[in-house]
């Protein structure tokens, strides 16, 4: 792959964004989309998450720069901070349109989703609402797929609340390696406050209730939503000892979300039952 290519990548934080991709494309399509409709879903999400991750680095690079962050391209002079944040506004722009095409519901949570992605890198992170900036925008996500439907329809309470434990979890998780960089420069969120140990429990607590939802809220198990919780459970189990012996650790947020797509394929299981009737 080519370096500048590569570079644009790895400031879209390709992790996570193929992770929130592939979870909407999977829900999409339990929920009986169909193909068409479920790749146009993925794609929207996948611009949308493009646009966040590089609006990220963009707006963080004076302080990566100033860090000497040689895991950032924009830190290490393979990319400017204008260009990526240009990159950053058309991905937003490509999803919006998009979202324009699976009608004004879904267009609606959407724009939610992706608001919250930018207030939180625009500076609500630095504060106790960057929590919630996860919790709403991925809270949004169930909502996103089944108001894209046809016959577009609202989520399920019990959908609503996975997704943003899902989200609260990601936010924990994904803050804990960098709590004390984060620290010297004024950032004040929960994680940052409550410390790693405590910000590790309340991730792997987030996703044991998102998992116990996936199973009680629907009021029906079926095999595959079985098999994702009890996957998301073992991981938890995996993740809890993790958080005893190194909880800034970068295996915490892959434990995490891997055991987010459990509790996705748990929740995919019932994927019918995820629109309000």
């Amino acid at each position: 792959m080519p370096r500048p290519l590569l570079a644009l990548v790895v400031a879209a934080h390709a992790g996570p964004t193929v992770v929130v991709t592939l979870v909407a494309l999977l829900l999409s399509l339990a929920s009986g989309l169909g193909p068409g409709r479920a790749a146009l879903v993925a794609l929207m999400i996948l611009l949308q998450q493009l646009s966040i991750g590089w609006s990220n680095d963009a707006l963080d690079a004076a302080r990566d720069t100033a860090d000497g962050r040689a895991d950032k391209p924009i830190a290490r002079g393979d990319l400017s901070a204008r260009l990526v944040l240009a990159l950053a506004a058309g991905a937003a722009l490509g999803a919006i349109a998009l979202s324009l095409l699976l009608g004004p519901g879904a267009a609606l949570a959407h724009a939610v989703f992706l608001f919250a992605g930018w207030a939180y890198n625009a500076g609500l992170k630095r504060g106790a609402l960057a929590t919630a900036c996860y919790a709403v925008g991925f809270g949004a996500l169930p909502l996103i797929v089944t108001l894209a439907a046809p016959d577009p329809r609202g989520a399920q309470w019990w959908a609503i609340a996975m997704g943003a434990l899902l989200g609260v979890a990601a936010h924990f998780a994904n803050v804990l390696p960098d709590l004390e960089d984060d620290a010297r420069h004024g950032i004040r969120a929960l994680p940052h406050r409550w410390g790693a140990r405590a910000s590790g429990l309340v991730a792997l607590a987030s996703l044991a209730l998102a998992a116990v939802l996936g199973v009680l809220g629907p009021a029906r198990v079926t095999p595959l939503s079985a098999v994702g919780a009890a996957a998301g459970l073992a991981l938890l189990v995996v993740g809890a000892v993790v958080v005893a012996r190194a909880p800034r650790s970068r295996a915490l947020f892959r434990i995490i979300m891997s055991a987010a797509l459990a509790a996705v394929v748990s929740l995919a299981g019932v994927g019918a039952l995820i629109a309000v009737p």
